[in-house]
């Protein structure tokens, strides 16, 4: 290997176009990784962004990508229900792999990546990295020093709103670049607003309460088509999602991933106590103080994240520009990262166990920890 790391980008939708490629095309990274080959199954996007950021090469698929035998690791940015394939196709030749939210839909695909990364000797990262964060790191510290007394309860979610459709800078053109289309967030497998956008949150309350034990939900279609752009998107994949988690000794949270409208004034994470509560940034209404609030203040909850600054603080997508770099330093300099993929399996199962649960009307046993 080279002494910077050569990324391929898997997919060259949304969240590579908004994120990925900005940042890790500037010159800054150039000492440390560089993106060398991007795929995507309409190739016209592919190449499209291939001569917008000056990647050398574009496929069609990823298995031309991999015989190439010019990428280190690769990054999935394609729709979550393909990326256990993709990823497998990855780990088994060797490289190293970072996975967009979230890693898999089920914790078996999850366990059988690990298991055979491990026997590779390759490293996985899997966003979304809350625990990078100084303010989730320091409200764990709070609440382990007894800040709220006994915990009693705490909530998280997300909701899809119609956030993916006005996707303007993707969504509203007429070229490769800014025409593509959502209807795989509302499809089977990967759709739905657990894997997306709850996903979040349930990273950032299970690393600072730890590892659930237990889950029972209701689950289920609610809206049955969207539109977009005159077309209509048929949904399949749950859209409505309500769940319980259990903590252990009567703590329990409640988590939803819904179709639209989500809880007001509610922070990231809600966590109530005998003695207080935290609300995303504040601890019974006052601020709570950490190294980088004040870059957090000025350019949203990435300003202080350890690898964005400089002009990546103004830009779209940061925090996964983050755990990008969290593998590119664990590859280079061999330091770990708490971006892990054993925590991306635990919501996983999580959200695998939530749906069972609502199949079969029985609390699920969750067995995963990280």
């Amino acid at each position: 290997m080279s002494n910077y790391v050569r990324l391929g980008i898997v997919g060259a939708g949304s969240i590579a176009l908004r994120g990925h490629f900005p940042h890790l095309t500037m010159a800054d990274v150039r000492d440390r990784v560089r993106i060398t080959a991007v795929c995507d199954p309409v190739l016209a996007r592919a190449q499209a962004a291939s001569a917008k950021y000056n990647v050398p090469a574009a496929y069609a698929t990823l298995e031309e990508l991999l015989a190439a035998g010019d990428v280190d690791a690769v990054s999935l940015c394609s729709p979550i229900g393909v990326h256990y394939e993709q990823g497998m196709l990855a780990v088994e030749q060797g490289l190293h792999v970072h996975f967009n939210k979230s890693m898999t839909t089920t914790v078996d695909e999850a366990n059988r990546l690990i298991d055979t990364a491990r026997a590779k000797g390759v490293k996985l990262v899997a966003s979304p990295g809350e625990m990078l964060r100084p303010r989730h790191q320091r409200i764990k510290q709070l609440i382990d020093e007894g800040a709220l007394g006994r915990l009693t309860w705490a909530v998280t979610g997300s909701a899809f709103g119609t956030y993916h459709e006005d996707e303007s800078s993707v969504r509203s053109g007429d070229d490769p670049l800014t025409n593509i289309n959502p209807a795989w967030y509302f499809r089977k497998p990967g759709g739905g607003p657990l894997y997306d956008m709850t996903v979040y949150g349930l990273h950032a309350m299970t690393g600072i309460l730890g590892p659930a034990k237990r889950v029972t939900a209701f689950s289920g279609v609610r809206v049955h088509e969207r539109e977009f752009r005159g077309e209509r998107l048929p949904t399949d994949m749950d859209d409505n999602t309500l769940m319980v988690l259990d903590f252990g000794d009567a703590f329990f949270a409640f988590v939803y991933g819904v179709a639209a409208g989500g809880l007001p004034n509610a922070g990231r994470p809600l966590i109530y106590g005998v003695d207080g509560v935290i609300n995303g940034s504040t601890i019974n209404g006052k601020p709570i103080e950490y190294a980088g609030m004040e870059l957090d203040a000025e350019f949203g909850m990435n300003g202080s994240l350890p690898h964005v600054v400089g002009q990546h603080r103004t830009m779209e997508e940061a925090h996964v520009y983050e755990d990008v770099m969290q593998l590119v330093d664990w590859v280079l300099d061999d330091k770990p990262t708490n971006a892990t993929a054993e925590h991306a399996r635990h919501v996983v199962e999580i959200f695998d166990a939530a749906y069972r649960s609502a199949e079969t009307g029985q609390a699920q046993e969750i067995h995963s920890t990280f």
